[in-house]
């Protein structure tokens, strides 16, 4: 009996951390970062709001895991590059292009992340600092086991060029959520100008990895 009571009491724990977690997300999509306070998430979970600070110490390791959960690069650790076995003899193209295309597709599809997004540029906050924190980690680690090898003397430039295409691809798909979907004449809300996109990164891709 001992046994089934701890098993169900880490399933409560479990039920109520998704809850404060989901809850998070649907005030971040209705009412934007403004609407994170302490007494709305409980409200919005139904759960007491002192459980909060027992499952997670409060509201910045509420934040903390919640954004682990959304955004695209902080779930691109080096245990879960090691599981896709990138090919290490290209320098990392097949890996890198691969990534953006997939980056491209999570955020649109993703409201969450887009909020996540326009909250990281918009207000100062210790949760938000680990996250960019923790993206630049699993870059540099992608950087140093596939790149630096293959350019060398040349990182610096890749890693720019990786930088405007990443940041590139973000505002892309905020920019089709929020204010319209046509940019530079390409409807990034259709299949079709999604498409294009899409060719583009691959032709971006190759071309770094042939001239630079």
């Amino acid at each position: 009996m001992e046994r089934k009571s701890a098993s169900g009491s880490i399933r409560n724990k479990e039920r109520s951390k998704k809850k404060f977690l989901d809850a998070v997300g649907k005030i971040l999509k209705t009412k934007g970062y403004a609407g994170l306070k302490i007494n709305d998430i409980a409200a919005t979970a139904g759960v007491d709001k002192k459980m909060i600070y027992t499952y997670f110490g409060g509201m910045d390791g509420l934040m903390d895991e919640y954004v682990r959960t959304q955004d695209f690069w902080v779930k691109v650790t080096s245990e879960e590059v090691e599981k896709m076995k990138p090919n290490l003899e290209d320098g990392g193209r097949e890996f890198i292009e691969h990534m953006l295309l997939s980056q491209f597709d999570h955020v649109y599809t993703n409201k969450e992340a887009q909020k996540l997004l326009l909250w990281t540029i918009s207000e100062p906050r210790k949760s938000l600092k680990k996250l960019i924190d923790t993206q630049e980690e699993n870059g540099e680690y992608i950087f140093k086991l596939l790149m630096e090898s293959r350019f060398k003397d040349k990182m610096d430039t890749y890693r720019s060029i990786m930088a405007i295409m990443v940041s590139g691809l973000y505002y892309l798909n905020m920019f089709a959520s929020l204010n319209g979907s046509i940019f530079c004449g390409i409807d990034t809300n259709t299949p079709e100008g999604r498409e294009k996109i899409k060719k583009a990164i691959s032709f971006m891709v190759d071309q770094t990895y042939e001239n630079l």
